[in-house]
């Protein structure tokens, strides 16, 4: 044992813990995420407690010490015990031992001893274990040198990386996680064994993958997890469709950019400036439908024709495949890919007021979210061209807030809607009211007239007498 600095556990729970553990006669251990995450300076609300006894037993007794306002949850089939009082979150466990069938990451749970639990950890860094029992309070049990690995920034197994792989593959889901969360190195020794048994993420649940990718995605570079993904042959078994946009192909002397590398850019610029992860999802996705779309034209070179579109359209399957929330987060997606384009046509043409208008219209309470990935797609080397767009941009910006002041345009609704014009018509729901309705939208995004009611019911009338309907008398 080696002691570690008390005062990162000199708190009220620690020897409260510690004090029932005593009266039990069970040695009891704060392990796992927690102490990694104290030596790395880093905050932790949730608190894992492993015993050599029963875990239950301790949790019943903390939370009767802690009285009112402990909320106590019991998982006999686990031999766990959560404990929460306002928001702090403990869990309570007994040692034990694990073994595994090669068709399942579940395991065959046994009682065992320290030295068992701490073997069966998934890395170094988090097999790490200090001791709450007062007469050894504060001492560390390292049998793993996962000190030195948090000192040197190294993802490791304790034990046989293709054991623990195979016994539980979503274990190389997490490695590649710990290093693109902590911007740690896998070990050369573990990194080969993920490549050796990627095949086996294919007994993982479509959810617990996600679960893992949207940390990635939370991360401050997320391009880090998934350049690993693909060194580690996961990354095809797992999202295939991004795995479709990596290389580059050649016709007489022409490629086009690598839209992996490309893609992993305009995230990272995301992920810098936003820390929505929807919108980090949208840059991933911004570009997905390329590899569909990839055609050679003898007179322009490589083209990537409504790539945008239809890369909106494959948004719900991918999300269905991921597990993903299939509501209002799927939509903003598939609206930020099919809208990414918009901004570049718009600073590589005229900036008309009609144009800026219609994409505000578009966009909605999400024009920020899209001029950001947009700025954010520009990765050209050309830096006298990255200068020009993004000065291009801001005009547009500027434009918009303009506009918008002026016109209302962000989340439009015509001043007349259908229902009044079937009312003021006398006419039932038809293909004429609908050409109305379109006709004065369109005069307003024109400019034509302003966002008001009075201009837009003069032209309505106008409209309306050239195909013959007039308005019934009151």
């Amino acid at each position: 044992m080696t002691k570690t600095d008390n005062s990162n556990y000199d708190m009220p729970i620690f020897h409260l813990v510690g004090a029932q553990a005593d009266k039990l006669n069970y040695p009891c251990y704060v392990v796992g995420g927690y102490v990694r995450d104290v030596f790395l300076h880093r905050h932790s609300k949730d608190i894992d407690f492993v015993s050599v006894g029963s875990g239950i037993d301790i949790a019943k007794a903390v939370a009767a010490e802690l009285g009112k306002g402990t909320s106590l949850s019991v998982f006999r089939n686990f031999g766990t015990a959560q404990v929460k009082r306002g928001d702090m979150e403990i869990e309570f466990v007994g040692a034990r031992r694990e073994s595994y069938s090669h068709e399942s990451r579940k395991p065959i749970v046994e009682d065992g001893t320290l030295e068992e639990d701490l073997a069966r950890r998934d890395f170094t860094i988090n097999a790490l274990a200090v001791c709450v029992n007062k007469s050894q309070f504060g001492e560390l049990i390292d049998r793993y040198n996962g000190l030195d690995d948090l000192r040197q920034g190294i993802i490791r197994t304790p034990l046989d990386p293709d054991i623990t792989f195979s016994d539980d593959p979503l274990r190389m889901m997490r490695a590649i996680r710990f290093a693109t969360q902590l911007d740690f190195e896998i070990c050369p020794e573990t990194f080969a064994a993920i490549r050796r048994n990627a095949e086996r993420i294919k007994i993982i649940s479509r959810e617990r993958i996600m679960d893992e990718l949207m940390k990635i995605m939370a991360s401050s570079t997320p391009s880090i997890g998934w350049e690993l993904l693909d060194d580690s042959g996961l990354l095809p078994l797992i999202f295939p469709e991004l795995n479709d946009m990596k290389g580059v192909e050649i016709v007489r002397g022409r490629g086009h950019k690598d839209n992996f590398a490309h893609t992993l850019e305009v995230l990272d610029n995301v992920a810098r400036k936003s820390d929505n992860i929807w919108l980090r999802w949208s840059a991933l996705l911004h570009d997905i439908a390329k590899p569909r779309t990839k055609r050679w034209d003898d007179k322009i070179g490589w083209t990537f024709h409504n790539h945008n579109f239809i890369g909106a359209k494959m948004v719900p399957r991918i999300f269905r495949n991921m597990k993903f929330p299939l509501n209002e987060k799927m939509k903003y997606v598939a609206k930020m890919v099919e809208l990414h384009m918009r901004p570049i046509a718009l600073v590589e043409d005229e900036v008309t007021d009609s144009a800026v208008r219609r994409l505000i219209c578009e966009a909605g309470d999400d024009i920020d979210d899209l001029m950001l990935l947009c700025e954010a797609d520009i990765t050209s080397k050309n830096a006298e061209k990255v200068r020009r767009h993004l000065e291009n941009f801001n005009h547009v910006r500027e434009k918009m807030v303009e506009l918008e002041a002026r016109d209302h345009i962000r989340n439009f609704q015509p001043p007349i809607d259908g229902s009044e014009i079937m009312a003021i018509f006398g006419i039932e729901p038809s293909k004429e009211v609908g050409e109305l309705k379109a006709a004065i939208k369109e005069a307003i995004l024109d400019g034509v007239i302003p966002n008001e009611r009075e201009a837009a019911y003069k032209l309505l009338l106008e409209k309306a007498a050239l195909i013959n309907l007039h308005p019934i008398d009151r």
